[in-house]
């Protein structure tokens, strides 16, 4: 039986994804060695980021399931070595990337969703608590990152108040947990609704800290919830996180949804993905059953078209979503069965639909040829789930 050639093996190695660069490794130029030996052994060599990093495994195991499924190949040996400064360099010019390279913090989460909008005043951080508590109940692992640094609010919509966060002995921040949800937020460092005043160098440096130096373990959903409009937050976090999508919210109102228009092109530029839009205070509906259009209709499904994503969920106007904000609980958690409780959870729902296969997932190799080889021509479909840098 012929073994692979380099070139065959090389190739194979391009369904190997980093899961924080969202790139192959051979694109990334991290395969620094291919070696075919006898009786069809085949070395590998990839080069990490840092020595200790903790996908290392991840790259093992992808590495070896990629080549180990070439005709001819009885055995994959993996070894590792570590960029030189040089290397990581040209690595950061290549990828357009400011700061430093990613050194594991975000490995273990799949999907980072950032939540904006326009305008304030939309309901975007009501929205994104209970969205977070609504993907948890489908039983997703979840997490909400409070990026809105000066108008902070989810750790009162968690009922979490001040609480300081606790320190792993790997001196990593562990996040606070409510509802199923792990929480950070920079309103859990200060003193009870105190100010931020900060410029943009300082929010991009908390920004990174969270994003890096917190233990947020094994998530299926990272939300961040932005500040509104198209600020320095922004444009850190595209920096931080080129892989995130981005979810908008906005209201019905020719004039939020115009402004919401101008978060998608931010997006855009910034070459951050669109997953979906979410129209909030979508009408009200009295005890009587009259419903009444209070900030208009159809700023959602036009801003969706507009953008050509999914309108995922028309949120409507309830007492109940504004008194379980400020009583800490989420609508969703506290009464599912609310009309805007239940906008939210089909917002979940087809998030879920929309989102990357899990952390670790698999995709299943190519079936054999006939006779029982498999076809060396055709590459294996990527392995492992496609995940953010930090």
């Amino acid at each position: 039986m012929q073994t692979p050639s380099v070139e065959t093996i090389t190739d194979a190695l391009k369904s190997v994804i980093d899961p924080e660069l969202r790139r192959s490794i051979v694109e990334l130029d991290m395969v620094r060695e291919v070696k075919v030996g006898a009786g069809g052994v085949v070395d590998v060599t990839v080069s990490l980021t840092t020595a200790g990093c903790p996908i290392r495994g991840h790259f093992q195991q992808a590495v070896r399931s990629a080549v180990g499924a070439l005709e001819g190949v009885s055995h994959v040996n993996v070894f590792f070595d570590v960029l030189s400064d040089e290397q990581k360099a040209a690595l950061k010019q290549r990828l357009g990337i400011g700061g430093t390279l990613p050194d594991g913090a975000l490995a273990q989460i799949a999907n980072v969703l950032c939540v904006g909008s326009g305008k304030g005043g939309v309901g975007k951080s009501s929205l994104t608590a209970n969205l977070a508590a609504a993907l948890a109940a489908e039983g997703r692992r979840v997490g909400v990152l409070d990026a809105d640094v000066w108008g902070y609010s989810i750790p009162r919509m968690y009922g979490l108040g001040a609480t300081r966060p606790a320190v792993s002995a790997e001196r990593k921040i562990i996040p606070n947990e409510a509802h199923g949800v792990k929480v950070m937020s920079i309103g859990f460092f200060l003193e009870q609704d105190a100010a931020v005043v900060w410029r943009g160098p300082m929010l991009h440096k908390a920004l990174a800290q969270f994003l890096k130096d917190v233990d947020w373990g094994e998530l299926d959903d990272l939300l961040i919830d932005l500040p509104p409009g198209t600020g320095d937050v922004s444009m850190t976090l595209a920096q931080l996180v080129p892989g995130a999508s981005f979810l908008i919210v906005t209201t019905p109102q020719p004039t939020a949804q115009k402004v919401a228009r101008r978060a998608g092109e931010m997006a855009g530029r910034l070459q951050l993905a669109i997953t979906g839009v979410i129209e909030n205070m979508s009408g009200f509906t009295t005890p009587a059953g009259e419903r009444y259009a209070i900030f208009g209709s159809g700023g959602g499904e036009e801003l969706a078209a507009e953008l050509d994503v999914p309108l995922l969920a028309k949120v409507p106007l309830t007492i109940a979503l504004r008194e379980h904000s400020d009583s800490g609980t989420p609508l969703v958690v506290e009464d599912p069965d609310d009309p805007a409780a239940q906008a939210i959870r089909h917002a979940a729902r087809g998030l879920i639909a929309l989102a990357p296969p899990p952390v670790g997932a698999s995709l299943p190799m190519a079936a054999p040829a006939a006779g029982g080889a498999s076809p060396a021509a055709a590459a294996p479909a990527p392995i492992g789930a496609s995940l953010p840098m930090a």
